[in-house]
Parts: C-alpha cells; sequence; structure tokens
C-alpha cells in the first residue's frame, strides 16, 4: 500500500487527508503538523475568535476523534526541517525521518515583515494562527488602542473586531486607499466610509519608518500612539522546505492543474502554491483563501487515487465586517470595464468587472445574489449586455437568461 506523508496540518492538509479517505485511499495517512492544535479554521480568528463567539471546538475541522476513526496519524507540534527527495523521506526538527510514497506539502504562508527599525520587536502583533489570536485579543480591551499597519482584509477585520470590544482602532495604509491592492476604488471607499462611520481612524498615504515603545513612526515623523500594533502587510508563501527538494518555486511552489510539484510524487496546496487558474485562461498566479485550499485538496487526493479530476472552480472569497458581508468571485485580470450594480450608499451592491463583454469578476456587498449569479457567468464566460447587468430592476437569472438567448 501507498504511504502519504502531509506536512502542514491547516485547512488544506487536514482536508486533503480527509479527502483521501473520502475517496477510498486505504493506505497509510501521516499529517504532520507545527501547531499544537489540529487542524482548525483560519478565518474566525480575526472575528468571532477575536470578539470570544467562538472556542476552539468550534474552530476545529473536525473533532480530534475523526482521525483515530479514520486511522490517520495525527501529529501536532513537529517541525519538517528538509526534503531528500531521491530517498522520499523527509527529515524533522527533532531528528526523526519520515518516508513517504507520495508527499504533500500544505505549509501555508508567513506574515510578511516591513523592513524598518523596530519591526523585530516582540511585542509586535499578527495574525496568522490561533496563539497570534489569542496574543491580540488579550489586549483589545475597552480603552485601548490598536493601531493596524496594512489596510487589507485581515486588518480592517480585526479593527472591527476590536469596536466591538470597545477598543480604539487606527488603520495606517501606506497606498492612496484601504484594499488597493486587491479591491475596486468603490468597494475601497464603500469600506473606508463604513469603518469610519464605526468610529474606525483611517491614515492612508501614510509610510511606517519605525515602531517604537507607544506606537508607529511615520515618514512624516508623526508619532500614532498605541497600546498595540498589528502588523499585517501580505504574506510569503512558505516554500523554503519545498527548496530543499529542489522543486520548481516563483512566489510559491509551482503547481499543474492536479496540484502536482515539479516532482511527480511530491504535490502541493493551498496558499503555498503557485498555480494555474483555468477559468482565467491557465494563469498562474498564488491565492489565499479557504476555497482555494478546499479546492486543491480535492485536485491532490483525485490524482493520488485515480479518480476523475474536479470540476475547474471559480475562485471566490469573502470578509465579513461589522454586519456586512462581502463576497468576491473570479479575479479581475484584463479587466477593461467596470459596472456597479445597485447603490453603495445603501449598503447593498456588487462590482462587476470585465472584459469585453463578459463578466471576469464580481465583488458583492450584501448582495448574495450577485455573487452566485455572477459566479456563474464566470464560469461560464458567458457573454452579458452591460445595461441588464446594471439595471437591478433586472433579477441575476434574467440577465444570465437574457445574455445566453
Amino acid at each position: 500500500m501507498t504511504k502519504v506523508l502531509i506536512i502542514g496540518a491547516g485547512h488544506a492538509g487536514g482536508s486533503a487527508a480527509a479527502l483521501l479517505r473520502q475517496y477510498g485511499f486505504e493506505g497509510e495517512i501521516v499529517l504532520a503538523g507545527e501547531e499544537a492544535a489540529a487542524p482548525y479554521q483560519r478565518p474566525p480568528l480575526s472575528k468571532a475568535w477575536l470578539k470570544g463567539e467562538a472556542g476552539l471546538e468550534d474552530l476545529l475541522l473536525r473533532p480530534e476523534s475523526f482521525y483515530v476513526e479514520q486511522t490517520i496519524d495525527l501529529r501536532t507540534g513537529v517541525t519538517a526541517t528538509a526534503i531528500d527527495a531521491a530517498a522520499k523521506a523527509v527529515t524533522f526538527a527533532d531528528g526523526g525521518v519520515e518516508p513517504y510514497d507520495v508527499l504533500i506539502l500544505a505549509t501555508g504562508s508567513t506574515a510578511r515583515r516591513l523592513a524598518v527599525p523596530g519591526a523585530d520587536r516582540p511585542d509586535l502583533l499578527e495574525l496568522r494562527t490561533l496563539a497570534d489570536a489569542e496574543r491580540l485579543k488579550a489586549v483589545l480591551t475597552s480603552g485601548k488602542r490598536l493601531a493596524v499597519v496594512g489596510g487589507g482584509y485581515v486588518g480592517l477585520e480585526a479593527a472591527a473586531s476590536a469596536r466591538a470590544l470597545g477598543a480604539e482602532a487606527v488603520v495606517i495604509e501606506r497606498m492612496d486607499r484601504v484594499l488597493a491592492r486587491v479591491a475596486s476604488q468603490t468597494l475601497s471607499a464603500f469600506f473606508t466610509d463604513l469603518h469610519r462611520r464605526h468610529g474606525v481612524e483611517i491614515l492612508t498615504g501614510a509610510e511606517v519608518s519605525g515602531f517604537e515603545d507607544g506606537g508607529v513612526r511615520l515618514a512624516d515623523g508623526s508619532l500614532i500612539a498605541a497600546d498595540a500594533i498589528l502588523v499585517g502587510v501580505g504574506a510569503l508563501a512558505r516554500e523554503a522546505l519545498a527548496r530543499t527538494a529542489g522543486l520548481a518555486c516563483e512566489n510559491g511552489v509551482v503547481v499543474d492543474e492536479a496540484a502536482r510539484t515539479s516532482d511527480p510524487a511530491i504535490y502541493a496546496i493551498g496558499d503555498v502554491t503557485h498555480r494555474p487558474i483555468p477559468v482565467h485562461g491557465g494563469r498562474m498566479h498564488r491565492l489565499e483563501s479557504v476555497p482555494n485550499a478546499l479546492e486543491q485538496a480535492k485536485q491532490a487526493a483525485a490524482a493520488i487515487v485515480g479518480r476523475a479530476a474536479p470540476a475547474p472552480e471559480v475562485p471566490w472569497f469573502w470578509s465579513d465586517q461589522y454586519d456586512v458581508k462581502l463576497q468576491i468571485a473570479g479575479l479581475p485580470f484584463d479587466a477593461d470595464s467596470q459596472i456597479v450594480r445597485g447603490d453603495p450608499a445603501g449598503g447593498a451592491f456588487a462590482v462587476f468587472h470585465l472584459n469585453g463583454d463578459r463578466v471576469v469578476c464580481v465583488e458583492a456587498v450584501n448582495a448574495p445574489a450577485e455573487f452566485m449569479g455572477g459566479r456563474l457567468l464566470i464560469g461560464k464566460a458567458t457573454p452579458v449586455g452591460a445595461a441588464l447587468l446594471a439595471d437591478p430592476a433586472v433579477s441575476m437569472k434574467g440577465v444570465a437568461l437574457t445574455s445566453a438567448a
């Protein structure tokens, strides 16, 4: 029987182990992770966990008993340090060596650090793990002030949670708007207004020059006072282990549509991968999302057991802030126009990104029909009429049917 070794016990690795059993794999499965906890969901860390609305049992992907019942050898608190691809073996920090027939790398990503004085201060916070979330939760008490460096989704979610707990929050973003790298101008403006209405201070065009006792120093010399500082300026793929095996890496471990690396015995899944996106013409991209982790887990598990590959997915993402649910489908590659459907001032709208007459991405705020409809239009590459798409009086089903006719 084949032995599958999975390095990384997060959402991707945990899902791959479960899917292998679901798909009928009867060989040995070893699932090894650095953290002490069994595989758990990370998105709630910036929301429900910080606000005390969820405990560890709520976050676990599956009860710990599942791994025993499914004869999955779950090993927590262990760190892989090197791969000998020729010998098909992985070395761990404690000196142990684990052989494999098939290896799955699910090592995820790590927080990007700023190259400024004080960036290595032990009191700086990040939000990648349960331990990180616990440290942040401890300082988010009424009357405290949190400075968030980086106006991305995680930073904005943390700011929203801080306000819910009675703490003050200031977001410091070096670009001219929050979400500048990942969202449209319309969406940035909406979330900036949303946070300011909830009492969050938003500073844009603000370059951080260092971290000091008492706050964040900006390039203009001003000091942003804070009791705690959360740095969220993006993430880097944890590809160092893959490189010890000589695997092709370029902003992540390069994989094909089956999640297979340049070594046919090694797969890689989740945040660590640089992968083709079939619905976007096979364009290579690194995605950081739970849906991506699940899809690649399906791809790898299917390939390993000889099962038909899953249908190509439309990438999607979400973010919950206050009473707002943002859902995004697709990626705005090569988009040459935008259509706003609905009124942002009313709190429910969608921004459609088009390439010619085809939708390539939709950003939906409190608009589930637009999200689901847009996702279908992207997946089927259906040509759409701009006037129909812009008119909220025409249902998304009507847009699809009329456009397909």
